[in-house]
């Protein structure tokens, strides 16, 4: 629980540091209130945040951000991805943060227990997903693999790599670009939940899909806001 206090306090901090950027601005849409956090918590700073936190995904957002006019940009394309994403992947749980797009899949919903096979109900999904991201091609795809405590940690960081790489195996077969993705195991690391309960460690057991835009997005993003 000690992990979880020190995590929650560094979020507050960011959020305490996109507030005072935001102050007086509660009718900005999220897309606006991205390029606001982007702006003022971008680059390396933004991925100090989110590394501090203890959450690789929020980090690869957060410090790939552009900000300003040029992130407002940005963040009307993952909006429209994001709700594409909703639609056609019901297995996954989407979310809009920042200028990027967060896909999270339990890994359940992927894989057998203590397995990096994917499930054959979880390719549709998959499928779907490299769908979104063929058609959205200005993009590039983190994928990073969690477990619960449960085992040893070289047991479970091992897993979370070969289920991060089952993942990215899979889009690729699917004809996305090998080059636009990479992949990262953290293990027991980054748990969201108690490790202590059941429900919490279900929720530890994870994959997530990160999707930021690419050097060739920020160029258009920059020559938009001109």
């Amino acid at each position: 629980m000690k992990t979880l206090k020190i995590k929650i306090a560094t979020l507050s901090l960011a959020l305490a540091t996109a507030g005072i950027l935001g102050s007086g601005c509660n009718s900005l849409t999220k897309t606006q209130k991205g390029a606001a956090i982007g702006a003022g918590a971008g680059g390396t700073v933004g991925a100090f945040i989110g590394k501090a936190a203890g959450n690789t995904a929020l980090g690869a957002i957060i410090g790939g951000a552009v900000g300003g006019t040029a992130g407002a940009f940005i963040g009307r394309n993952m909006d429209r991805q994001a709700a594409e994403i909703k639609q056609t992947v019901p297995g996954a749980t989407v979310t809009r943060e920042g200028e990027g797009i967060l896909v999270k899949f339990d890994s359940g919903i992927l894989f057998d227990t203590d397995k990096a096979d994917l499930k054959p109900a979880a390719q549709t999904n998959l499928q779907n997903l490299a769908a979104s991201l063929q058609k959205n091609a200005n993009t590039n795809i983190l994928i990073v693999g969690h477990t619960d405590d449960t085992g040893s940690d070289s047991h479970n960081m091992d897993l979370s790599v070969r289920r991060a790489q089952s993942v990215k195996s899979y889009i690729v077969a699917d004809n996305v670009n090998a080059s636009r993705l990479t992949t990262s195991g953290k293990g027991e690391a980054e748990p969201i939940a108690d490790n202590t309960t059941t429900a919490g460690r279900a929720q530890n057991r994870r994959v997530e899909i990160v999707i930021v835009a690419n050097d060739q997005m920020k160029q258009q993003a920059k020559q938009a806001a001109q």
